[in-house]
């Protein structure tokens, strides 16, 4: 896969060509590239912002130098190309799997006060998010998605398990960890991890991961389709848990 960033600081982005991405990079599984939009400016000054038209506070990038960038790094192929935007579609992990299948990727990240709408109109296929909040431009959003999406491309990580058990994968959240030593600072690692029984393990990490989600996000709980003989037991014993809990209380009380 191939990931072309358009910025004006490609400093930053020392930190995607590190790690399990920059082996793949080695490996020729991915090709990430910064590209320095003011290379393209026409300007005297080679400058990519000036002051919006109706006023305001900031600047708006302009548009002539961030078209030019984004056809040069096009060519005549046929390329995804994504605005970093607070206000686009919010990214996923059923996102990031869509776009991992796309062979190349342009991501054009904003600064100051936003981008001129004409570069967006003219040359940019959608918008993306990484959350609802805002920062101070679409550099730290572009390693989050370009981290999202090249994890998922085949080889770049070792096992494709590395990420189906993992946390928005099948609508769950990830089941607690644990490693070495088995007992720590007084806190022992569940009986059931260290019992070599590779079925229970597997319940205990899928009812794990059913509780989890239920208490930190029950948006993703209500859309989970729990229906298999399995979860459904999961769900019986959690409920006869959840009332020996509530007994339990009120005795307390009393």
């Amino acid at each position: 896969m191939k990931i072309t960033i358009l910025t004006t600081f490609p400093e930053m982005f020392t930190p995607l060509h590190t790690s399990m991405l920059g082996r793949a990079e080695k490996a020729g599984i991915l090709d990430i590239r910064e590209v320095d939009i003011r290379a393209y400016s026409k300007n005297k000054h080679h400058n990519t912002d000036d002051a919006p038209f109706g006023g305001g506070a900031g600047m708006v990038m302009l548009a002539q130098p961030i078209v030019d960038a984004i056809r040069d790094v096009q060519g005549d192929r046929k390329v995804r190309r994504i605005y970093l935007s607070p206000r686009g579609e919010t990214l996923t992990q059923k996102k990031a799997e869509q776009l991992a299948k796309e062979d190349e990727l342009i991501l054009l990240c904003g600064h100051y006060e936003g981008v001129d709408q004409r570069a967006l109109d003219l040359c940019i296929d959608e918008e993306l998010s990484i959350g609802d909040f805002v920062v101070t431009g679409g550099e730290i959003p572009a390693m989050a998605i370009t981290d999202a999406v090249c994890r998922l491309v085949p080889g770049v990580l070792s096992d494709a398990a590395c990420f189906e058990d993992e946390s928005h994968w099948a609508g769950t959240l990830e089941y607690p960890q644990y490693s070495r030593p088995a007992e720590w600072h007084g806190l022992r690692v569940p009986d059931i991890l260290l019992s070599g029984d590779h079925a229970k393990v597997a319940r205990w990490r899928r009812k794990q991961s059913i509780l989890r989600t239920r208490e930190r996000r029950p948006d993703l709980y209500a859309a989970l389709r729990l229906d298999s003989k399995e979860d459904k037991k999961i769900l019986r014993e959690i409920a006869d848990e959840d009332e020996d809990r509530a007994a339990a209380q009120l005795d307390r009380r009393e």
